[in-house]
């Protein structure tokens, strides 16, 4: 490998600030903020979605059945048509 020419590659704290859940992880981030955890003192980065907090991952997310254009144009307009064939 070249000298001088990666970046710094420092054990980080990353804040999941919804799920209030830390990662301590490798990272080449930087920040100038530290926080304490167990003792050790770690650069500080509060993040706004993790693993611990979305729905994907918790199993919260909401599915719903959608139906293609076809489909809901036909529901929408069904009455129409079958009027329709009933007057001719």
């Amino acid at each position: 490998m070249k000298p001088n020419i990666h970046p710094d590659y420092n054990v980080v704290a990353f804040h999941d600030t919804a799920a209030d859940s830390y990662f301590i992880i490798g990272s080449t981030i930087k920040t100038s903020r530290t926080v304490e955890i167990n003792g050790n003192t770690y650069p500080y980065v509060p993040i706004d979605v993790s693993s611990d907090s979305h729905p994907f991952y918790t199993g919260k997310q909401k599915t719903t059945a959608t139906d293609g254009r076809v489909a809901q144009f036909n529901r929408r307009f069904k009455s129409l048509s079958t009027a329709k064939k009933e007057n001719v």
